[in-house]
């Protein structure tokens, strides 16, 4: 028997319009197909493969460009609007020659995203995006134009953050927690991918179907530079790209209704990081949000580190804005059904949407992406006689400098060369943030080559 061919098999095929994608300007159609001169086809091309290949397990996000590089991608125009040509496509993305209708509808929400934020957003001028304000109109304007805004919808969109790579128990742990969240009728959002991202959604729509409900709804938010990583999981059928990651939390936070946190890595816990420095501004004290980390009797671990480490520096009272779980389901959905019931009010009393959450107050720097660079590790001040809120911000932007320089690429090279970054803090914070790490990488949490190791020093 002849050895089987590691050659993955392709497909070429012409795909029409799916899920109401607006018609496409000329200009649009143009910088779609243009990799040169500011185009957005490479942007395309990435994010059409990361769709095709949805249930990927690899989170390598080189690797489908890797497996797959003959791939491409162009946008026509034709009386209906658009159809995008195919070539060299994944065949795991086709059954008899017909491409899977929910990977159609996906595909065409990468088109509609990536040309509404390039011609509406990025390129238009009534939006200043160093504003706070214009950042969080384009947030709205994304998300409407992707039409994941319901109106005269009760409060009942749970957003689930968590690990992509999780071990089996928490995966288990995250479809029974999403199944009875589905047996109360609440909708899921999560990041799209696998993991911690797949169950919620996997374990609702069998409680969906046993209560006979349609029309339920899957949304996943991403971004071009995680898409890649984690492709969409077979469930999402509501897809929004952002334009970039701050963007991105902004849209759940002001999307959702509430946020159960699973067990996770370093990504998890700065999310944590993120969400409490919101709800840590004074100005967001009487603003309900349900908010509970919960995961399975195996993982009970990872929250009391996490627990600990938020206590001892942003104070005991941060414990008040959220509820730890464990290994309890049902408990978990209870919990944030009654939590719905006073948001519910909350915006009636206040005369916001359900469906945006305009009352949060997000400071610009929950809104502007950080760069790991020594300069702006050096600007950082982890003292506890800060307001939480702004601490937190701080806190987070210190442990994705301090990652970056243990196991991504452009840190590591940073510290190789300039040595490591200086910060200023307090000696007890700094020796909390890495007994942190050290624990994620005992868990498997942080993927490094070695023990962890501090890559900076304190200011003296």
């Amino acid at each position: 028997m002849p050895p089987m061919s590691s050659t993955p098999a392709t497909v070429n095929a012409r795909v029409f319009p799916r899920a109401g994608l607006d018609i496409l300007s000329r200009q649009e159609v143009s910088r779609l197909r243009d990799a040169s001169r500011g185009g957005l086809h490479d942007l395309l091309r990435r994010c059409t493969l990361a769709v095709l290949t949805s249930g990927s397990a690899t989170d390598d996000p080189r690797a489908a460009l890797i497996r797959y590089p003959d791939f491409d991608v162009q946008v026509q125009q034709q009386d209906r609007g658009v159809k995008l040509e195919l070539s060299n496509a994944p065949a795991e993305a086709f059954v008899d020659g017909r491409i899977i209708v929910g990977v159609a509808e996906l595909l065409f929400a990468v088109v509609r995203d990536i040309a509404y934020v390039s011609s509406e957003i990025q390129n238009n001028g009534d939006f200043d995006l160093s504003n706070p304000e214009d950042i969080t109109n384009a947030v709205f304007e994304i998300l409407r134009n992707a039409r994941v805004l319901r109106s005269h919808v009760d409060p009942n969109l749970v957003v689930c953050w968590g690990g992509h790579s999780i071990g089996r128990a928490e995966y288990i742990y995250t479809k029974d927690v999403g199944y009875q969240l589905g047996l109360r009728a609440l909708d899921i959002c999560t990041g799209c991918g696998p993991g911690a991202m797949k169950g919620p959604m996997k374990g609702a729509t069998i409680a969906h179907a046993k209560q006979r409900r349609r029309a339920n709804r899957y949304i996943g938010i991403t971004e071009p530079g995680i898409i890649a990583a984690e492709s969409p999981n077979p469930i999402v059928n509501e897809l929004v790209i952002m334009p970039d990651i701050e963007k991105r939390l902004e849209a759940f936070v002001r999307l959702g209704h509430g946020i159960i946190v699973f067990p996770g890595g370093v990504g998890t816990a700065e999310e944590i990081l993120y969400l409490l420095g919101i709800l840590l501004h004074p100005q967001n004290a009487d603003v309900p949000f349900p908010l509970v980390f919960t995961g399975p009797r195996e993982s009970a671990a990872y929250f009391d580190q996490i627990d600990r480490f938020l206590r001892l520096t942003l104070g005991e009272s941060v414990a008040e804005r959220y509820h730890i779980v464990v290994d309890d389901p049902r408990e978990v959905a209870t919990h944030m059904q009654r939590g719905f019931e006073k948001v519910k009010s909350h915006r009636l009393d206040s005369k916001d949407a359900f469906f945006f959450n305009w009352s949060l107050k997000i400071e610009p720097e929950y809104q502007h992406p950080f760069g790991p660079t020594h300069e702006n590790m050096r600007k950082l001040h982890l003292y506890r006689d800060r307001p939480a809120h702004v601490l937190a911000a701080d806190l987070r932007r210190a442990f994705s400098g301090i990652v970056a320089g243990n196991v991504k690429e452009e840190g590591m090279q940073a510290i190789e060369q300039h040595g490591p970054f200086i910060i200023d803090g307090e000696p007890e914070i700094m020796r909390a943030l890495d007994e942190l790490l050290q624990s994620f990488v005992a868990q498997n949490r942080m993927k490094m080559s070695g023990d962890y190791k501090p890559c900076y020093r304190l200011l003296t």
